[in-house]
């Protein structure tokens, strides 16, 4: 099967795609032909050895794919050949063919394409945690969302919008403004050419808001703890700006400035609380993950929401991919297809 192995971590030019077998399932795993494949940033880290959650090397990149069952292995229940599914998973959807345990493999949306399939698990799932296990959010809650135009930013607009929120965004082009608008957005803020700390004070008439999903680090999350209002949460899910190059004493100093940080004083003083989650880790906890999902699915058909996909791209072009995600000009979910 063609797959992209990574062998070393480095620009996107260390995307080689290479033919390798495909891989066979073993006891209650199935095995996946693939579709369409979700990109996501944390792809852009362990491509660059960034990640703490990567494998050792060498390995098939990859989180989040659809495509349908083309093989069983043995112990599994209530799965048939063609059926179709969502994948989600640590590593190996950069190929033709995936295995993963079945339970990993979710029933795909029948009225979903199989780009917007392999644009829902991982940035709904990670927007509907951090919304609503973590934050606990509220109806009447303000909620502010950086890089609120990436495929978790604008998931999150929607749930927390078609859950009765009001709702405020950070990006970084006046086009994501424009496109954000079009999810209803209460405001958008471009923080490249506006103070968004001002912008959103403004918003909110110096009320600070209730809830914060942050995935930008640096001078983004420090603001965000200054809007936060009393009894406020602040969920860290990514940090956007993280650009680290090894060797580099000075890249390695910013990093470490721009990485978020919680200080037990300053939330006993301000009355909120900063909280962090990675859906990675709970792939361990299939029970919690069996609710989320349910829990996820139902509001979704619900109020009818489907993924923002912004840019597609063949298989043969996974490193412009890369580079396009890394460019930080893309919205929405960029997906590649097979």
């Amino acid at each position: 099967m063609k797959a992209y192995l990574l062998n070393r971590t480095g620009p996107p030019s260390v995307l080689k795609m290479k033919e390798i077998p495909a891989p066979e399932p073993g006891p209650g795993q199935v095995r996946v032909k693939i579709e369409t494949i979700g990109l996501n940033y944390a792809e852009i880290l362990s491509r660059k050895g960034l990640y703490g959650w990567a494998p050792k090397k060498p390995y098939i990149l990859g989180m989040e794919a659809s495509g349908k069952i083309d093989a069983i292995g043995r112990d599994v229940a209530d799965c048939e050949a063609g059926k179709k599914v969502i994948v989600g998973t640590q590593f190996g959807c950069y190929a033709e063919y995936v295995v993963v345990d079945s339970t990993r493999a979710l029933p795909a949306k029948e009225i979903f394409s199989a780009a917007e399939n392999a644009a829902f698990a991982v940035n709904y799932m990670t927007a509907w945690i951090s919304l609503m296990k973590m934050a606990r959010l509220q109806p009447q809650d303000i909620v502010l969302i950086t890089v609120a135009g990436g495929g978790v930013g604008t998931a999150a607009v929607q749930i927390a919008k078609h859950y009765g929120c009001a709702v405020l965004g950070a990006v970084g082009s006046d086009e994501k403004v424009r496109l954000l608008n079009k999810l209803n957005i209460d405001a958008a803020v471009n923080y490249r050419k506006t103070d968004f700390e001002t912008e959103v004070k403004k918003a909110t008439g110096n009320r600070g808001v209730d809830v914060v999903i942050e995935m930008a680090g640096g001078d983004v999350y420090k603001k965000s703890l200054r809007l936060l209002a009393p009894f406020g949460r602040i969920v860290v899910v990514g940090f956007a700006s993280l650009d680290l190059k090894k060797w580099n004493p000075v890249s390695i100093w910013k990093t470490w400035r721009a990485i978020p940080r919680a200080s037990v004083l300053k939330m006993s003083e301000g009355s909120y609380g900063v909280m962090s989650s990675h859906i990675g880790y709970l792939l361990k906890k299939p029970e919690i993950m069996s609710e989320v999902w349910r829990e996820l699915t139902e509001f979704g058909a619900e109020h009818e929401i489907s993924p923002v996909i912004g840019r597609q791209f063949d298989f043969t072009e996974m490193a412009a991919a890369h580079r396009f995600m890394e460019s930080r000009q893309s919205y929405g979910k960029i997906v590649v297809n097979m």
